[in-house]
């Protein structure tokens, strides 16, 4: 199971998520921070508009070549998420057994730009900053790298759902019912896209981060699944 931090995540940001994904399957689990975040190399800002294709297409193989991953399972939260429907839609890497997603856009809604905006327009003056700078080595690069892209009005034509259409292997997509930064339109899109056995769930009472704001039902769905894809 290779995870896929979010767009201000990293490997500590996970927490005991990995251990209790691998506690439940049996697999193994690899994680890794991208460039410009926790404690990885830094990169030039701003970040282009297909960073996460950039990701998806580019890195992310050399990463499994270089780590030796013969047989996978990406888990991406956020833009980790889309990272992961880029990547098995755009290279059909016959490694891939399946995918999972948690939170991810396919494609760019009002609600989200809003959210992302408001929480710029409150990034130096509230405890937000403060809070983030503990998992990232420079705080600053890794908040406006993200918002930056994100809030950029060419931004606007983000749009991977023909990613989805091109993917070959089992989907796995989960969001929360009050997650801020996407509707259940994504769910909906994800469903009617792909050509291949897909399941949505929606997660009670989370937000944006479903494996830490319901880690039960979170880590239930998503072990069950990759169970589905190793039988």
């Amino acid at each position: 199971m290779v995870l896929l931090h979010e767009g201000l995540g990293c490997v500590k940001l996970w927490r005991d998520f990995p251990s209790a994904l691998q506690a439940a399957t049996g697999c193994g689990v690899f994680a890794y921070t991208r460039f410009g975040y926790g404690g990885s190399d830094p990169v030039t800002l701003p970040r282009p508009m297909a960073y996460m294709h950039e990701e998806a297409l580019d890195i992310l193989p050399r990463i499994l070549d270089a780590a030796g991953i013969r047989r996978a399972i990406p888990i991406g939260h956020s833009d980790g998420g889309s990272i992961a429907a880029i990547h098995a839609g755009g290279t059909r890497d016959p490694r891939l057994a399946g995918i999972v997603t948690m939170a991810a856009h396919f494609f760019v809604e009002d609600m989200n730009i809003a959210a992302i905006a408001q929480l710029a327009g409150t990034y130096e003056t509230g405890d937000f900053r403060s809070r983030l700078g503990r998992y990232h080595d420079d705080v600053d690069a890794a908040f406006h790298g993200w918002s930056g892209a994100w809030l950029d009005p060419q931004f606007r034509q983000f749009d991977i759902v023909g990613y989805l259409e091109a993917i070959q292997v089992p989907v796995c997509g989960l969001q929360g019912t009050d997650d801020p930064y996407g509707s259940d339109e994504q769910l909906k899109v994800l469903a009617r896209h792909t050509l291949v056995p897909t399941q949505t769930r929606s997660i009670a009472d989370a937000r944006h981060t479903p494996h830490l704001e319901a880690p039960a039902e979170t880590l239930s769905i998503v072990a069950a699944f990759v169970r589905e894809c190793l039988a």
